[in-house]
């Protein structure tokens, strides 16, 4: 009877350790290396081949050739823009369907997000030369927004804290957007879809960038098609606007109806905007989230020290 009872304390025991080294190391994770490859029971995992991230690579390839598209063929442009955007829903889904959810996903997916809104910005400065403040203030807001959110959740909520997990008593907006995937996608869609509205009206609407589309005099386009030399007065002929890039210029002749852009832009407007006011509250409360900790460091070290008095 003894015997058994010892033989059931061993096997308790044992079941103990087990349960308590895949707490510690997780179900799979046995060893890592300092290349990204992990290797598990036995078998080796390249978080850089995860299929999340392979999407990830892929919106980076059609971003970078929207981008070459961008001066001259608008509906190209626009094209692999939009299916590098909606790419971002899907490397998402991917990631929560096989498993494969990983830090370097998600600064791989914010990264993306930035860098490709804030070229689209940048055309639209050259586009739009009057309201280049207006979008490099927006440049500005995104980038600060997202730097000093994600830098608060690592020093406040630790390395293992995700940025999309906002308590509700800290702001229930940033609460809603980050948690709801829905309001999520809807928002970063549409004002996507904002901003590439704008892109397809500086080819289409004389409205908004009238000295870009003036038509060329019929003597210059004839004096270029005979290849008659190019001088100074010609070339103030054809870019009447001292604001206007050659190449943005001569991308006037692919023209566009303005109809389903100017659709879109104002369908999508108040949303972009709301998006805009989302990121002031995420640098404001992300601030104060800071704040907050330095008051804490402060206090722990005794200060402000108190001045002797005379």
């Amino acid at each position: 009877m003894a015997g058994t009872q010892t033989r059931r304390q061993a096997a308790m025991a044992a079941a103990a350790e087990r349960q308590q080294a895949q707490n510690e190391n997780g179900n799979a994770h046995v060893a890592s290396g300092d290349d990204g490859v992990a290797e598990v029971e036995g078998e080796k995992e390249n978080i850089f081949i995860f299929l999340p991230n392979l999407i990830g690579y892929l919106r980076i390839v059609l971003a970078i050739v929207s981008l070459y598209y961008m001066p001259l063929h608008p509906r190209t442009c626009s094209g692999l823009y939009s299916i590098s955007c909606l790419l971002d829903a899907l490397d998402g889904y991917a990631a929560r369907y096989f498993e494969q959810s990983t830090k370097f996903g998600a600064v791989l997916d914010m990264v993306t997000d930035r860098c490709s809104t804030s070229c689209l910005l940048v055309f639209l400065s050259s586009a739009f030369p009057r309201w280049i403040i207006v979008f490099q203030l927006l440049i500005s807001l995104d980038l600060a927004s997202h730097y000093v959110h994600i830098y608060a959740t690592l020093a406040m909520g630790g390395s293992d804290t995700s940025h999309k997990s906002v308590d509700a008593s800290r702001s229930w907006l940033l609460n809603l957007y980050y948690t709801n995937r829905n309001v999520l996608f809807a928002f970063c869609a549409l004002n996507e879809l904002f901003f590439i509205a704008l892109y397809l009206l500086s080819f289409s609407s004389p409205m908004l960038s009238p000295g870009l589309l003036q038509t060329v005099p019929k003597t210059a386009a004839a004096e270029i098609h005979s290849g008659g030399q190019v001088n100074s007065s010609l070339l103030r002929q054809i870019f009447t606007n001292p604001y206007s890039a050659g190449a943005l210029e001569m991308a006037r002749a692919n023209k566009m109806d303005s109809f389903w852009p100017w659709v879109l832009c104002i369908i999508s407007s108040p949303v972009m905007a709301m998006k805009q006011f989302i990121n002031v509250v995420q640098l404001v409360k992300a601030s104060k989230w800071l704040a907050e900790g330095d008051i804490k460091d402060r206090r722990a070290k005794g200060l402000p020290r108190k001045k002797k008095t005379a």
